[in-house]
């Protein structure tokens, strides 16, 4: 059974896997992060406070939260051929991964901006410093060790959504599980991948509080 084509095919779903999980990470913060930054913002406490603005995006964003992952990936599949051609493969299961991680990534932004000493924001505004001044010099900057953990949480959670997509044919390493170690009861195969997986988060998460202590030491 382990034949070369077998090793072939768990280094490509490794690599499916990076790809689906890199890939919806960077865009799900081109979305995600802005979405993070208007929610601190527009938050009754923030600098620029707007009810309006702020309830509609909080309720898009938990509105689509609530959404299980799965249930997602099948409701999104004529936007997803419409984008990429097709509804299955790594490319198209991007495209749910994106939907899902914008929002959970946006919370983890306004979460880690709101952790932002009100001190230095005020000390800021004092000095006349524009809306997008306080955002990148003062909440992005203060708040980068605590965004890069924020990566490093994403990172993890949007590769368990990947491995989720196997279940209809979502490739990568989830894939490979369901086809060998689900339908043909091959539990070896199934074993293999998810060392794999684990392997695959623990050196995410390692790398990303490696640069995080590394931020705290040079802002120290």
């Amino acid at each position: 059974m382990w034949d070369n084509d077998m090793v072939i095919m768990l280094l490509e779903g490794t690599r499916d896997t990076l790809y689906m999980t890199l890939m919806s990470t960077l865009f799900g913060y081109i979305l995600g992060l802005p979405m993070g930054i208007v929610l601190t913002i527009t938050d009754k406490e923030g600098i620029r406070p707007n009810a309006a603005i702020y309830k509609i995006l909080d309720f898009i964003v938990n509105v689509i939260r609530s959404i299980p992952f799965l249930i997602l990936l099948i409701l999104v599949i004529p936007l997803t051929k419409a984008i990429v051609g097709k509804s299955y493969g790594s490319s198209a299961t991007v495209v749910p991964l994106v939907i899902a991680a914008a929002p959970f990534i946006a919370r983890m932004v306004e979460s880690s901006l709101k952790e932002v000493d009100k001190g230095v924001i005020e000390a800021a505004v004092s000095m006349g410093a524009g809306t997008f001044t306080i955002i990148w010099k003062v909440l992005l900057a203060e708040a980068r060790t605590s965004l890069l953990v924020g990566v490093t949480i994403a990172l993890g959670t949007i590769l368990g959504y990947s491995a989720m997509a196997g279940t209809v044919g979502g490739g990568g390493l989830g894939d490979i599980a369901i086809r060998y170690g689900y339908h043909r009861y091959e539990t070896d195969v199934m074993l293999v991948t998810i060392v794999i997986l684990v392997l695959l988060v623990q050196i995410m998460q390692g790398l990303g509080m490696m640069l995080s202590r590394k931020l705290d030491r040079r802002r120290s």
